[in-house]
């Protein structure tokens, strides 16, 4: 009996996603949603990555910003924190950031949901915890989400003890001017504020007391009066 033959399609969808692959964003998410036990892959330029085991020296500092955030984003209706979200920024572009902060379509937000469930445009904030992955980090992923148009792009390099907060400015990413000392403050999201020697001293209490503060101005208020004001509209 002659072997049963597959359909072009079908051959697209069984092929796996391997590592340098070079795709479009429509067959990249084809082949990932066919391949559940593959927990993190990225099209980045149009050049598929995958991850490695995540060792502790990653982990445990993305635990930190996950807590870090979500906290913001419940005191901030309106606001939503995501953890590895597949986010579809382009036809070359589908990046898995660490974290991410996005206003609600709902409240003026620049994202939204594609019928899939997957988020759609470019994040008002990502955060990219660079332990090993530094090159992609600052370098391919940098460049797509600036086109993309992501307002605000934080990298943590804990293994250099480093930490960049970069807000777009005329299509170009520069250095937060929004600080005093030892801490950063987002131009976008009031009440968001980073202690960031704190961070880098391994001190999340300090980093949750001082974001807490910042929650607690009349600048935070009036932000979640003003996203409120949208949703209502």
């Amino acid at each position: 009996m002659a072997a049963l033959s597959m359909a072009p399609n079908e051959q697209a969808l069984a092929q796996p996603l391997e590592s340098g692959d070079s795709l479009g964003a429509v067959e990249f998410l084809r082949r990932y949603e066919a391949m559940p036990e593959v927990k993190k892959a990225e099209l980045i330029e149009g050049t598929v990555y995958m991850s490695s085991p995540v060792r502790m020296a990653h982990a445990a500092p993305d635990s930190i910003i996950q807590t870090w955030l979500g906290w913001y984003a419940v005191r901030t209706p309106g606001t939503q924190a995501a953890v590895n979200a597949t986010v579809r920024l382009g036809p070359e572009n589908v990046p898995q950031p660490d974290a991410l902060l996005w206003i609600l379509p709902e409240c003026g937000g620049q994202t939204r949901l594609d019928p899939k469930g997957y988020l759609l445009g470019a994040p008002e904030l990502i955060v990219e915890v660079a332990a090993s992955s530094v090159a992609i980090d600052l370098h391919a992923k940098l460049r797509a989400y600036r086109r993309a148009g992501v307002r605000e792009y934080l990298v943590w390099c804990p293994m250099e003890g480093r930490f960049d907060w970069l807000v777009l400015d005329q299509d170009e990413y520069r250095a937060n001017a929004t600080t005093s000392p030892g801490v950063l403050r987002s131009p976008h999201f009031p009440g968001l504020a980073l202690a960031v020697e704190a961070l880098l001293n391994d001190d999340p209490a300090q980093v949750l007391d001082v974001l807490q503060s910042e929650m607690q101005t009349p600048a935070h208020a009036a932000f979640v009066a003003q996203l409120a004001a949208k949703a209502r509209r």
